[in-house]
């Protein structure tokens, strides 16, 4: 059974040791890296913030008693809009519908937040991750994504209307 657990402030060490494993497994699926999270950027008081990000709402799944993906909530600038940020399933708990259940996580905060849109950004080839959102009804919005590390490629932006009731 897989089992979701909302994030508060004191639960950064579990936090920190999913995102330094995401950015070890899947670096090319993530806008920050690694290192920028080790050594100098690997402070309490940094992974503390991440989770006191005003109105997020950060979870991990729980698969078989362990930890096994992660996803976040955050608002955006419209206040009718909300983004998936953040999200990672580990490779032994993939196939086992711990990505749909984030999802569906994040996609019911933001109908209590009375979001319209749930929008996320992908890294262009990674099908499994794009596959994952569509089946969620999210669709490519055509937009321009952020510039990615090798400034040439852009970012995947992709966005699901909601029903906020």
């Amino acid at each position: 059974m897989i089992g979701i657990r909302v994030l508060e402030t004191d639960d950064w060490p579990l936090w920190r040791e999913l995102r330094l494993a995401a950015l070890a497994e899947a670096p090319y699926a993530f806008a920050s890296t690694l290192a920028a999270w080790q050594g100098e950027g690997d402070r309490e008081e940094r992974w503390r913030g991440r989770l006191e990000m005003p109105g997020s709402h950060n979870v991990v799944a729980v698969l078989d008693g362990r930890p096994v993906g992660m996803a976040s909530g955050v608002p955006a600038e419209a206040a009718d809009v909300v983004e998936l940020i953040s999200m990672w399933v580990g490779p032994a708990a993939r196939g086992r519908g711990v990505g749909d259940r984030l999802i569906e996580e994040i996609e019911r905060w933001a109908v209590r937040r009375r979001a319209r849109t749930l929008r996320l950004a992908v890294t262009p080839g990674n099908g499994a991750a794009v596959a994952l959102y569509e089946r969620h009804g999210f669709e490519d919005t055509g937009e321009p994504g952020d510039l990615l590390a090798d400034g040439v490629s852009r970012e995947v932006l992709m966005a699901k209307t909601l029903d906020a009731g």
